[in-house]
């Protein structure tokens, strides 16, 4: 194993794609961010040789950690550490396990994630904000979104700020945050050094929580902090999402929309969203829209987004008059 500590983690993932080969290692490629791409064709590119000795060592790394994660996923830290030192000895199995927790970031908090929201609130409703807003960046949307929508008004606002403007946090802190809570629940902890919380977050929660709630939060966020508010305010609601509004809600909207807007907005979406629109149009009008869009040739990716936006504007105006319902889930209910 001597050689294959000299490898970098770059090295090994170029040679894993090599052993696997082009049609499995281009399905993975679906899965990575463009710079990695970038990255590892450039490695791959500049490997010219692997010995049979290091693509060996390589693809067993690989299965051992993928094992290690199978195990977390159904049993957690100590399940996994537990049946990794029956197959591969103490010493191996806590060198599998110290990889996985810092290249596939095992998140904390998972002791609570199964917890019941209502019985979480009461644990941590008188913690500070920040703890508060630390802990929620980890649930899943539907816990936070839970748990944020039945802290008191003022708190709510809070709150949601403190994890949209969070980015990283020290695992020291999270170690903290993690025996108080370990202290109160009696439950293991796991430690982790990813990126939680941003604005990404507070919208999933956001789009999870009912009307009201969010309502008040972006009401408050747009007094306290405007140019975050409409940060937040932009993503939770892109043109794609025209498909949550039924089809009487996406006629009103057309009513407002400069077919100009429309034909350009549309030249950058998917077909099923150009399908939703154009069975809103009188076949007229769609005609018409579809001979713009064919004449009017390449268009600048920032001149389709201006036009989405012109329309999502309109539709968040439509909401907010209440003359449309966008169909979220979490807590709206349609009354008739």
């Amino acid at each position: 194993m001597a050689k294959e500590e000299h490898i970098s983690g770059l090295q090994k993932a170029a040679i894993l794609l090599i052993a696997l080969g082009p049609e499995k290692s281009a399905l993975v490629f679906k899965h990575l961010k463009e710079e990695e791409i970038e990255e590892l064709t450039l490695e791959i590119a500049n490997t010219r040789s692997i010995t049979p000795q290091i693509k060996e060592e390589v693809i067993n790394e690989f299965y051992e950690i993928c094992l290690a994660q199978q195990y977390i996923a159904e049993g957690g830290i100590g399940y996994a550490k537990e049946l990794l030192e029956k197959a591969l000895g103490a010493d191996k199995a806590m060198d599998v396990i110290g990889k996985l927790t810092a290249s596939l970031q095992v998140k904390p908090f998972e002791f609570i994630r199964k917890t019941d929201a209502s019985q979480l609130l009461n644990f941590i409703q008188d913690e500070h904000p920040q703890t508060i807003a630390l802990i929620l960046s980890y649930l899943s949307p539907s816990q936070s979104s839970s748990i944020i929508a039945s802290l008191t008004p003022d708190r709510q606002a809070d709150v949601a700020k403190r994890i949209a403007l969070m980015d990283r946090t020290s695992p020291d802190v999270i170690k903290e945050v993690e025996k108080v809570l370990e202290s109160k629940l009696a439950s293991l902890v796991n430690q982790d050094y990813t990126i939680i919380g941003g604005v990404d977050a507070v919208v999933e929660i956001l789009n999870t929580v009912d009307r009201g709630t969010e309502k008040h939060i972006m009401e408050s966020l747009e007094i306290e902090e405007p140019e975050l508010a409409d940060e937040i305010r932009k993503k939770m609601f892109v043109f794609e999402d025209v498909l949550l509004l039924d089809d009487r809600a996406i006629q009103r909207v057309l009513r407002d929309v400069d077919n100009n807007d429309l034909a350009i907005a549309l030249k950058g979406s998917n077909e099923q969203v150009q399908n939703a629109i154009f069975n809103n149009l009188s076949k007229r009008l769609a005609v018409m829209i579809k001979e713009d869009m064919d004449f009017m040739g390449p268009v600048r990716m920032k001149d389709v987004e201006e036009a989405q936006q012109k329309i999502v504007n309109i539709i968040r105006k439509l909401e907010d008059s209440a003359e449309i319902v966008i169909s979220r889930g979490g807590g709206d209910e349609i009354v008739v």
